[in-house]
């Protein structure tokens, strides 16, 4: 199983982070000072993912935008000589081939990644939510990849939440195979606490195959009138084994308020230029009492 594409689903309303995302898509939020959507296309692609498909809204593309080279932008860092920022920019012009496709009304995950149907074709293909970043020795994305191409089979990522976060999860019952691999017996959208098969959630990353499309398309919208990518996932599962992966490393949900703002801090200390001043800061606040006085 080669996969050689990777559908990134932006198109959600960001609810969740409003009223930030009110006029800015949440996947333009900036980790440190990035986008979120390009942390994860530089997974992608460090992952060995050759063309990015972009699920959008209609009305908003500036996720598509911020790929596309600035003429204006780039001309201007040229005559001041900023040749550092201009080199940062032009970078972001040239990281993989894009394709839109678009979501004209948000039902559902499992919608979106329907829409996403021509462009992918017949082939094998990841799907990566923005709202998940992931800090790894080894991207979280190629640690499924390796995981699909050494079983041919789907995969999905894995991580274990304490009992109180089940009901926000897609959790999986699985039997295990070995370290860290589980092949995948069932799986239940955001079941109550006891209802649920386990405590291995499923997080924004997924290798799939192309079969999927069809069963999406037959699936019955839920609530909400929402198209569940789980409700696809069950399907596909009874079609052919699939695969769980409890990736290493550490996963943020910029969904979340306290997710977005700790992934400032990890992220930002792992920037050289960044690092010290921000531990100095933190050491000094911390020393000072202000942090505990407010705990």
């Amino acid at each position: 199983m080669k996969v050689r594409k990777a559908v990134i689903v932006a198109a959600g309303l960001g609810t969740r982070m409003l009223p930030a995302s009110k006029v800015i898509p949440k996947e333009i939020l900036p980790v440190v000072d990035k986008p979120a959507l390009q942390v994860v296309v530089e997974e992608a692609v460090a992952s060995g993912i050759e063309e990015i498909v972009l699920v959008l809204s209609p009305n908003r593309t500036i996720g598509l935008d911020h790929f596309q080279p600035a003429p204006e932008l780039e001309r201007h860092l040229e005559q001041r000589g900023k040749h550092d920022i201009l080199e940062s920019v032009r970078q972001t012009n040239q990281l993989a081939r894009f394709t839109a496709a678009w979501q004209d009304q948000p039902l559902g995950l499992g919608h979106a990644v329907l829409q996403a149907r021509e462009a992918v074709g017949d082939e094998p293909f990841a799907v990566m939510l923005p709202d998940d970043i992931f800090d790894s020795e080894r991207p979280c994305l190629r640690q499924l990849l390796d995981t699909s191409e050494a079983l041919n089979a789907p995969s999905v990522a894995l991580m274990r939440v304490a009992k109180s976060e089940i009901p926000k999860y897609g959790i999986v019952e699985v039997r295990p195979a070995r370290p860290r691999l589980y092949e995948l017996r069932g799986m239940v959208e955001k079941p109550p606490i006891e209802q649920a098969p386990s405590d291995f959630a499923i997080v924004g990353r997924y290798v799939l195959t192309a079969d999927i499309f069809d069963l999406l398309a037959r699936g019955r919208p839920g609530a909400g009138g929402e198209i569940q990518l789980t409700d696809g996932l069950l399907a596909l599962n009874k079609k052919r084994k699939m695969f769980g992966y409890e990736f290493e490393g550490t996963r943020y949900d910029l969904g979340d308020r306290v997710g977005y703002l700790t992934a400032q801090i990890g992220f930002a200390l792992k920037r050289p230029e960044l690092a010290d001043n921000l531990r100095a800061w933190l050491r000094t606040r911390l020393e000072s009492g202000h942090f505990l006085a407010k705990l």
